[in-house]
């Protein structure tokens, strides 16, 4: 793509479930004038690769650049312009399945790196509510009680962060924003990742990072582990982990990663307690039930030792989603579950976009993009 006046012009397409951004496409224009851009407001669909969506196939022959969730053309043959498709989220594997992903060589690139600020405001906001007890403290505002009395046992036996070792499963944008609040609450950090970041070049974010966030570097961590076997998961997992934020990406490999005898290495010592912003299948959650039933049962308040179970966890995924009404995980005790919602927010959608500009001026420089998935990884 070149960058001068008899550039070719180029058409991007974009499909998101939002209103139309035109202060952001103002400003795509101002910076890319050889651009047209046409909007379609579609809702998010499963596999929209399959007919569901109602996009007229002009549009699709015609696009060079597309912009979207989850809706893709249905076929190659339909898509024969198109020479980049960037996405709303940060994983791909909602359409590993599309002809578009498994028969094509069209450069797609994710938002990876726009979702640390909020995401890890959630995991400490949903780790703080369960050490320090808000759901009671909520119920006694409610009830406009003034007790301090009551339940005073479980309110002094709160254990501040400092101190405490964070395990990050997943070091990538939203593990070191994670990381850095995490660090700066006075706790350390152990970080793991699917191969080995044994330079100082190695452990660098080469992403998108939203300015002031995260750990550009790899300067956080007192300690790197990395694998895809379970040895290597298992022996990262006994480094004495109080917090273990999950953050990997959903791919075969990580698909029911953790499960009862991972479960059983966390709470052995610390009854960690753990977050899981990635995707539900990447834990056994039958197994994760019990290990929170493990501890309630043998709660030290009451005398007992944890039961070797995890004292709590925070889940933002789950599986399936939604999760039906008569799913046990919601009786699960000392268990918070929101409905994947982490990464929302205002800012979302312009910082997404930015992740497009960074790259539509690298195509016309000639220059490597970031952001692009590795088939073969799947992420």
């Amino acid at each position: 793509m070149g960058g001068g006046p008899d550039s070719k012009p180029e058409h991007l397409l974009v499909i998101l479930p939002f209103k139309e951004p035109t202060e952001i496409f103002d400003r795509i224009r101002k910076n890319h004038p050889n651009i047209k851009i046409t909007f379609k407001s579609l809702l998010f669909t499963s596999t929209p690769w399959m007919g569901e969506e109602d996009i007229p196939k002009e549009i699709y022959k015609d696009a060079t650049i597309l912009v979207t969730l989850s809706a893709l053309p249905p076929s190659p043959e339909a898509c024969p312009n198109l020479r980049l498709i960037h996405f709303f989220s940060a994983g791909t594997n909602h359409i590993a399945n599309s002809p578009i992903y498994t028969s094509t060589s069209i450069p797609l690139t994710t938002s990876s790196g726009i979702h640390g600020p909020q995401i890890a405001e959630w995991v400490i906001l949903t780790a703080l509510a369960h050490s320090h007890h808000y759901s009671f403290l909520h119920t006694l505002q409610k009830n406009r009680e003034w007790d301090r009395a009551k339940n005073i046992k479980a309110l002094q036996s709160l254990k501040d962060k400092a101190g405490q070792r964070l395990g990050v499963l997943g070091y990538g944008s939203i593990g070191r924003q994670v990381a850095r609040v995490a660090r700066g609450m006075g706790m350390d950090v152990i970080a793991y990742t699917a191969s080995p970041r044994t330079t100082p070049e190695s452990k660098h974010d080469k992403g998108f990072i939203v300015p002031g966030t995260g750990d550009p570097d790899g300067s956080i961590p007192e300690a790197w582990f990395s694998g895809l076997d379970k040895v290597s998961l298992r022996n990262f997992l006994a480094q004495d982990i109080d917090h273990l934020l999950i953050s990997v990406p959903l791919t075969k490999e990580t698909t029911h990663f953790i499960g009862a005898e991972e479960f059983a290495i966390l709470g052995k010592k610390k009854n960690a307690f753990i977050s899981n912003i990635s995707r539900g299948q990447i834990i056994v959650q039958s197994d994760l039930i019990a290990s929170l039933k493990a501890y309630d049962d043998n709660d030290p308040l009451d005398g007992g030792d944890g039961g070797g179970g995890l004292r709590g966890a925070a889940l933002d995924v789950t599986d399936p989603e939604p999760l039906p009404k008569d799913d046990p995980l919601w009786e699960a005790p000392n268990c918070i579950i929101t409905p994947h919602i982490s990464g929302l927010g205002e800012a979302y959608v312009d910082r997404a976009f930015q992740v497009l500009e960074v790259n539509l001026d690298r195509r016309e420089k000639g220059e490597r993009m970031i952001n692009v998935v590795d088939r073969k990884r799947g992420y």
